[in-house]
Formats: structure tokens, C-alpha cells, sequence
């Protein structure tokens, strides 16, 4: 019976299991609610929720690596991943997905999928997903003769420069906060730009399919549809986006609950979210689709060190649950990772949310690897030479293609190492 008690994720030997939980920021706090539910359902397991800051959770992970003190589970963003998987650290959950009846791979997103997939092998599984759309002032772009909202890059600009135009040249088009890094990059995935090259082991920022996407952008700048400042420099986004001081920015499913609780009663109605538009090529080839935009979100992961892998696994399996993710949703706001969590009639119905619905259909993974982080953070820097600097936009992905071919020397290095091991008799 003990044995029998382990592998269906109750007990360990005679002693009920404890699973340790690590997630981070607001949802640490709200699937507290979930907890009751599962420990009901699996009466032999009780689950410890530990709520860690997001501003301290990259380093406690890693801290924990370290010191071989890993929680049973734990929240991951998707960029993390790849960093964890290369320090060893995670489960492969190919074997667990193949005989779970709970979990159903083509539910998922498929971009939002693949950012846990490494080589072939799964080693977490989407808990909510995030993307980036457009929000915009409806009453200010239909103003200006767009009642819809663009759908081309070429449409986009020029709803731009049409409600500049009726500011008198007081207001802007967009925010870009010009020290981020997803704007840029939403734009060249778009182009179908690869950013990496040579198995991830140098940069590609030069290819011509980013260089028109990095065009396009500086360009928005340098003709004054977008101010050239900081997120630091925008005290406070809402009232700003209110004022009309801008009329569209890009942002994730968090500034929907933003807008909806700061914008004044004046405003509700007069603002919407619509997915990103797609560059011309791609909008005449496909006239349905949108443009690209990021996978973004953060995933259920098992650490190698839990000694209750089968009960962390019967955990996810409980989260994962359409019916717990419309909860879920709920308690947080985050957006289910399954299409069948939209069938919930509090999403079925939201318009702010249709937008991300859309979006979720065209999503890219950024580059999976470790470097990744540290990789943005030069995107940024090269990206604000070219708007504040006036360097030219070529030459700042040059200079940003010879960073990066340094900040993945040691890729280049081990993976040489591997193929020498490999071809050594």
C-alpha cells in the first residue's frame, strides 16, 4: 500500500508528503486559494507555498542550485529555463506527459509550448502565459480616421502621424520606452528575423530582415511619433495614456486591470487592445493574420533534487486544469496557457482580452539559452544609441553583433568541446 501510495503521488512510505512550492510575486499569494482543493483530492499531500519577490527569485533559484536546496516545484519564467536546464537543475517531463490523461499537449499555444522545449525534451509545462498588444485610445484613432485599428505597419505609422497632426504636434503617436528591449525585438520577429545565428552561438542582428524592422523603429523617433525617453522618465503611464500625451502603447494582459481601475470613468470605452499589426509583405500574404509578438509568461517546473517527483507531478497536473486556470485567472488576471481555459465565460466575454486571444495564435520564442538576459540588456543599450545618440541604426547592429559574439564566446567554446568529445574514438 506504501508503494502503491507513491506512485499515484500520496504518500511516501508511511509518511505523508510536503511538497515545497516557490512562486513568485502576486501569484505566490493568490494560489494559496488553489491549495485546499488539491490537498482535498490527494489526501496523503500537503503542499507549502513559499512567496518570493520577483525582484529576488532569479538569484534564490540559482542560490538554491548552488546549495542543493531546490524546492519539489516551482514557477519559471520562460526565459529561465534554458539556464536552468543547463545547470542541470530540472526534470525532463517527456515520460510524465506520455502517460498523463490530465495535460494534452495540443490544448496549448503552440509558441507558448515551445518555449519549454529544449532539444526535443519538455521540462515545464505553461502555468499563464503573457503576450504583448497593442492598447490604444479608440476615440482618439477614430478621430483620426482609423475606426479599426491598423492592421499594417504602413496603416500604424500613419495613424500616427494623423493624431500628431491633430495635436498640433503636442502629443505622440507611441510610447517606446527607448531602455526596453521587447519593442524592437516584437518588431523583428515579425520580420521573421532569426537575432541569433550558427546554433544560437553568434549574433544576427545585421540580417536584413531586422535591419528593416530596426528602420522602422528608429524611424518613429526620428520623426517625432514617439518621445525619446526612459520608463523612468513617464511618472505615471495611466494618467499620461489619459491625457492623451500619447495615443497607443505596447504592453502585456497586466495593463488591463491597470487601465480598468486608473483611467477615470470618463475614459472607460474610449480605450481598447488590439493585437500587433504585421509588417506589409506579411499582411498582403495573409490578410487575417496579425503581426508577431512575444511568448511570454512562466511555467510549472520539477527540480531533480525533490525525492516526490510523482506527487510534484500530480501537483501541475491539478494547476493545469482548465476549470483551475479560469480560477486562476480569476484570483490573478493571468491568462490561461490552454485554448480550452478560454472557454470560461469571464474571458469568452472580456473584449480587452480577445486581443491576447488573437495574439497567443502568433507568438515567438525568444532565443533559449542562458545568455539570453544578458543579451537584452545590449539590445537596449545599442537601441537607445540609435534613438538618443543619432548613431546610425546599421551601425548600431553591428556594434550590438560584436557584443554578442562576445557574450557567447563561452558557448562557442563548450559546444567545440562537445563535438571534440564526440568525435574522440
Amino acid at each position: 500500500m506504501a508503494a502503491a501510495g507513491c506512485g499515484n503521488g500520496g504518500t511516501h512510505g508511511a509518511t505523508p508528503v510536503t511538497l515545497r512550492f516557490w512562486a513568485f510575486g502576486r501569484e505566490g499569494e493568490v494560489v494559496q486559494a488553489l491549495i485546499p482543493g488539491f490537498e482535498r483530492a490527494h489526501p496523503g499531500i500537503r503542499v507549502r507555498v513559499q512567496q518570493i519577490p520577483f525582484t529576488a527569485a532569479h538569484e534564490k533559484l540559482l542560490t538554491s542550485v548552488v546549495g542543493r536546496a531546490t524546492p519539489d516545484i516551482a514557477q519559471l519564467g520562460n526565459t529561465w529555463v534554458p539556464e536552468l536546464v543547463a545547470l542541470r537543475a530540472l526534470v525532463p517531463l517527456d515520460s510524465m506527459l506520455a502517460r498523463s490523461r490530465a495535460i494534452t499537449r495540443d490544448d496549448y499555444f503552440e509558441g507558448i509550448w515551445a518555449t519549454n522545449v529544449l532539444d526535443g525534451t519538455t521540462w515545464g509545462i505553461p502555468w499563464y502565459v503573457d503576450t504583448r498588444v497593442i492598447f490604444y485610445r479608440s476615440d482618439l484613432l477614430k478621430s483620426a480616421g482609423f475606426p479599426a485599428p491598423p492592421r499594417t505597419w504602413s496603416q500604424w505609422r500613419d495613424a500616427m502621424i494623423r493624431v500628431r497632426a491633430q495635436s498640433g504636434g503636442h502629443h505622440y503617436g507611441i510610447l517606446l520606452p527607448v531602455n526596453e528591449w521587447a519593442q524592437p525585438v516584437i518588431l523583428g520577429l515579425s520580420m521573421g528575423a532569426p537575432l541569433l545565428r550558427d546554433a544560437d552561438t553568434y549574433g544576427d542582428f545585421s540580417d536584413p530582415r531586422f535591419q528593416a524592422a530596426f528602420a522602422f523603429y528608429v524611424g518613429l523617433f526620428r520623426d517625432s511619433l514617439a518621445e525619446p525617453v526612459s520608463n523612468v522618465q513617464v511618472a505615471n503611464l495611466y494618467q499620461s495614456f489619459g491625457e492623451a500625451e500619447f495615443a497607443m502603447f505596447i504592453s502585456g494582459p497586466w495593463d488591463v486591470g491597470e487601465c480598468l481601475r486608473r483611467l477615470p470613468p470618463s475614459l472607460q470605452g474610449r480605450w481598447a487592445t488590439a493585437p500587433m499589426p504585421a509588417p506589409d509583405a506579411e499582411a498582403a500574404a495573409d490578410t487575417t493574420a496579425p503581426g508577431v509578438s512575444l511568448a511570454g509568461g512562466s511555467s510549472l517546473v520539477v527540480f531533480k533534487g525533490s525525492p516526490y517527483p510523482d506527487s510534484a507531478w500530480a501537483f501541475i497536473e491539478y494547476l493545469s486544469d482548465p476549470e483551475r486556470e479560469a480560477r486562476f485567472y480569476a484570483l490573478s488576471g493571468d491568462l490561461p496557457p490552454r485554448r480550452s481555459g478560454w472557454n470560461d465565460s469571464a474571458l469568452a466575454h472580456n473584449t480587452y482580452a480577445r486581443a491576447f486571444r488573437q495574439q497567443l495564435q502568433f507568438v515567438r520564442a525568444t532565443p533559449k539559452i542562458p545568455e539570453w538576459d544578458e543579451i537584452t540588456t545590449l539590445l537596449a543599450d545599442q537601441s537607445e544609441a540609435a534613438v538618443r545618440g543619432g548613431v546610425v541604426p546599421d551601425s548600431a547592429l553591428a556594434v550590438l553583433d560584436r557584443e554578442v559574439d562576445g557574450a557567447l564566446e563561452k558557448r562557442r567554446w563548450l559546444r567545440a568541446r562537445d563535438r571534440a568529445v564526440a568525435a574522440a574514438p
